[in-house]
């Protein structure tokens, strides 16, 4: 909205959203560095719900955050791929974009509760979401 842009044509893979990324991220962190719960708090803001998917966490910081605010009801969920796999997926890695905070601060410093591998296997897929969902619903 600040800066005149299509959200929707953003939430894709398009060059739309490659032309606008670096400036997106820089934008992010400016937010960040004034505000750090800045993204968190517009996420929760107005959710009632028992159970929230906050989806797309990038920073330690976001991790933390939740953990201050919501304790151990906080489940945190990687969900990873190896290259090859990401390659088949039209991934191309960019220096400058693919190697900054916005998109590998969590590959360090984060016990995640839970990892899912997602390279394809829809039936081990399938099993990691429906253990996962058990236990969630165990929780409530």
């Amino acid at each position: 909205q600040e800066h005149g842009l299509d959200f929707h044509r953003l939430l894709d893979a398009s060059a739309y959203k490659e032309t606008f990324r670096q400036d997106m991220i820089r934008w992010g962190e400016e937010k960040r560095r004034a505000d750090p719960g800045f993204f968190c708090r517009a996420a929760v803001e107005g959710a009632t719900q028992p159970v929230w998917v906050v989806s797309d966490t990038r920073r330690l910081s976001d991790v933390e955050w939740f953990r201050d605010v919501y304790g151990d009801v906080v489940q945190t969920v990687r969900v990873v791929a190896t290259e090859e796999t990401r390659k088949r997926r039209n991934w191309v890695f960019v220096t400058g974009v693919d190697d900054a905070e916005s998109e590998c601060g969590l590959d360090q410093g984060v016990a995640f509760d839970w990892v899912i591998t997602n390279d394809g296997d829809e039936l081990a897929l399938d099993e990691q979401l429906e253990t996962l969902l058990q236990s969630l619903h165990r929780s409530l």
